[in-house]
């Protein structure tokens, strides 16, 4: 989704949840879920894997 676009790219920032909960107006939690969504999809356990997977794969970064 275009909301987990904006998760992974913060995550590729090196930002913690906490951060990209406060940068996106919207819970720890939900960052959290849309971490999980991006994991399950990528297929990937860790956000340093889901960034690398989302490199390799082409996925561009919102700005």
């Amino acid at each position: 989704t275009p909301r987990e676009l904006d998760v992974l790219a913060l995550l590729a920032q090196g930002l913690t949840n906490k951060e990209i909960a406060q940068r996106l107006v919207i819970s720890h939690g939900t960052v959290r879920q849309h971490a999980y969504n991006l994991y399950q999809k990528l297929q990937v356990n860790t956000r340093q894997q889901a960034v690398m997977k989302a490199v390799d794969l082409g996925i561009r970064f919102p700005e």
